[in-house]
């Protein structure tokens, strides 16, 4: 389903609230290009793992436009997208478009060559469009040829936190938002006993945190071991 969301003023997904790391620092900059009404380009296509921050900068890129004076930016997930009229079931005359998850657009023609249609009005008319997916425009295979060309001509940036230094760093971004001091030890364990998911990440910790809370105690490692032992233990049920 496509939303038009006027995004608040304190929107959690800024520019400033994201979390640069070397795999990410690209697809930072160029974001911000894209929503710089000063700068001539206005396509960006963002790709990487789940979890590694392209929708929080599709939505930084939305925040910006509209504290421009843009109007609201409508952001259109290709997972809620089951019929070609679902492209087109807003007011498209708007400054900008976001669309997410173009890996997950269904395998159906007119599915594909609606999603062309609206990239295109869009492109014609020189107005900014980001998009986000797993992959890399040459590896979706259920978009529109014409489509992965266009999207080939624009910013490309992978983005990617998966590595020890960028996961320790969303980590310590994640408790110094909820004013928490996590020693260095709880944070070698949370990453050790953790996949590279950087959702499964930030779930681990919001466990932890959670728990610290409910019981009172300081995080130490040995609360994250509770943790980790009570996450492990509704997982079975």
């Amino acid at each position: 389903m496509q939303q038009i969301l006027d995004f608040p003023k304190t929107s959690i997904c800024t520019f400033d609230s994201f979390i640069v790391c070397d795999g990410s620092a690209a697809a930072l900059q160029f974001a911000r290009r894209v929503a710089d009404p000063g700068d001539a380009d206005n396509l960006l296509y963002l790709y990487g793992p789940s979890g590694s921050g392209k929708s929080h900068l599709l939505k930084a890129i939305g925040q910006a436009l509209v504290a421009a004076g843009s109007g609201p930016v409508p952001i259109l997930s290709c997972s809620d997208v089951l019929t070609v009229d679902d492209f087109f079931k807003q007011p498209l005359d708007v400054a900008a478009l976001m669309v997410d998850d173009l890996h997950l657009l269904r395998d159906d023609p007119a599915l594909r060559a609606g999603l062309w249609q609206l990239f295109n009005d869009f492109y014609s008319s020189g107005r900014i469009l980001a998009l986000a997916g797993l992959h890399h425009p040459r590896e979706l295979p259920l978009l529109d040829d014409h489509l992965v060309s266009r999207l080939l001509w624009g910013l490309i940036a992978r983005v990617d936190a998966s590595d020890d230094t960028s996961r320790r760093m969303i980590l310590k971004k994640i408790a110094d938002d909820r004013q928490v001091r996590v020693p260095d030890d709880v944070v070698d364990y949370v990453l050790m006993t953790t996949s590279r998911e950087v959702g499964d990440l930030i779930e681990s910790f919001e466990a932890l945190y959670r728990l610290s809370i409910s019981k009172k105690r300081k995080i130490t490692v040995s609360l994250a071991r509770e943790a980790n032992e009570l996450n492990m233990n509704v997982g079975l049920e």
